[in-house]
């Protein structure tokens, strides 16, 4: 390389650092600043986190299924069956027989024409959302959805209207409000909402939606495998399963492998095949994590009692936690949020819980609005009673610790 060129780059990296330090420095003053734990062993109750051996309650493997001996070698097995990649896109090499099997065996699970899997459900949602509305069209929305369903309507360049979380006649009045004017309207909503562990109203936005024939996407990710009386999610739970337009659910929580899919209709998928731009330009999912997902599929059927026991689990934790006067609320769900407010107290009662064996992560802002921060516990289906309970004694001493 000429000294010149090696000046070029260094002269690159100068202004890209100098950005990097201006955004950085402004993250830093809001005290919102992250670094990424480095974890290690198999997912499961206890893990290895920044070198600490600590009971993990921070992750999304649910159900425990990611250990299962026989996701393990279905995933294996794949592997020396497919090799380690599927070799290129879908719609060139890479759509596999296993890929087409996944999707039917997704689309009869959920009681629906077909299933189309994508590689992350954040891609999904930003594939789906453009390939349905543009400009003329709304896109209705929780206020607390999901980054990727913004994300989506920034892409698809659509009008976006706002409603209330949760809150059925706000929903209602801005559908009313919005319908006569739009082409198409989609109405977007979390089953699951992330942070606060409540659910959606899904079967009145599903009758309210398709009375003034608008689409509905509904986003379990953290419903799926979880919620319903068969796992089948809060569509399920809801009373409403196979009457949502688009499910999207992901591999890659309480199914315990990696991925994402939408279900609906035959004509969705084949809609989504041809003009959803993070599926048609991406690579497949490898074979190891498309067979380990169809293993852990059969698991939910065959092993109820997961579901049973992460419900028990969470229960537990609940009522501990309110014999110490710490709320939940509004948490419904396997997802608790402790509100602790502040980020400072938030993030040092988090470290606090990882020097005393228990890792949940601490969330600020921008993943929660300002002045909530909290601490968001996931229990799993695995942990003991013992555990539950040694983490929420845990909490209720560090915040009785704390200085106001």
């Amino acid at each position: 390389m000429s000294r010149e060129a090696a000046h070029n780059i260094s002269n690159r990296g100068s202004a890209l650092d100098a950005v990097a330090d201006e955004i950085l420095d402004g993250i830093r003053d809001r005290g919102t600043y992250r670094r990424m734990r480095v974890l290690d062993g198999l997912q499961a109750p206890r893990m290895t986190v920044d070198g600490r051996d600590v009971l993990l309650f921070a992750g999304s493997n649910y159900l425990d299924l990611a250990r299962h001996p026989e996701v393990i070698e279905a995933a294996e097995r794949a592997s020396r069956e497919y090799g380690c990649a599927a070799g290129g896109s879908r719609l060139i090499t890479g759509n596999l027989v296993c890929h087409e099997a996944l999707e039917e065996e997704l689309a009869s699970f959920f009681g629906t024409e077909a299933a189309l899997a994508f590689n992350t459900g954040y891609m999904a949602n930003v594939g789906v959302i453009p390939a349905i509305v543009g400009a003329g069209d709304v896109l209705l929305s929780d206020e607390l959805n999901h980054a990727s369903i913004i994300d989506g309507a920034k892409l698809a360049r659509t009008d976006v209207a706002v409603f209330r979380h949760g809150d059925v006649d706000s929903f209602r009045e801005t559908l009313e409000r919005v319908r006569p004017k739009a082409r198409r309207v989609l109405v977007a909503v979390d089953g699951v909402y992330s942070m606060d562990g409540d659910v959606a109203p899904v079967a009145e936005i599903v009758k309210h939606a398709h009375d003034a024939d608008a689409i509905v996407l509904l986003d379990d990710a953290h419903g799926t495998g979880c919620l319903g009386g068969r796992g089948r999610g809060t569509a399920e739970l809801a009373g409403v399963l196979g009457e949502v337009d688009i499910l999207m659910g992901t591999l890659g929580k309480s199914i315990g492998s990696f991925g994402a899919f939408v279900a609906g209709s035959a004509k969705m998928r084949d809609l989504f095949v041809n003009t959803a731009r993070s599926f048609i330009f991406s690579c497949a999912l490898a074979p190891a994590q498309v067979q380990a997902a169809r293993a852990a599929l059969r698991l939910i059927d065959e092993e109820p009692w997961r579901r049973e026991r992460l419900d028990a689990n969470c229960d537990r934790l609940r009522k501990r936690l309110g014999t110490h006067g710490i709320s939940t609320d509004p948490s419904t769900t396997h997802i608790l949020p402790v509100v602790i407010g502040e980020n400072a107290k938030t993030m040092a009662t988090c470290e606090s819980l990882l020097e005393r064996g228990y890792y949940a992560q601490g969330i600020r802002h921008p993943s929660v609005p300002e002045g909530t921060a909290r601490l968001r516990i996931t229990p799993m289906a695995t942990h003991s009673e013992e555990e539950i309970d040694g983490l929420a004694d845990t909490i209720a001493d560090l915040l009785s610790e704390a200085p106001a």
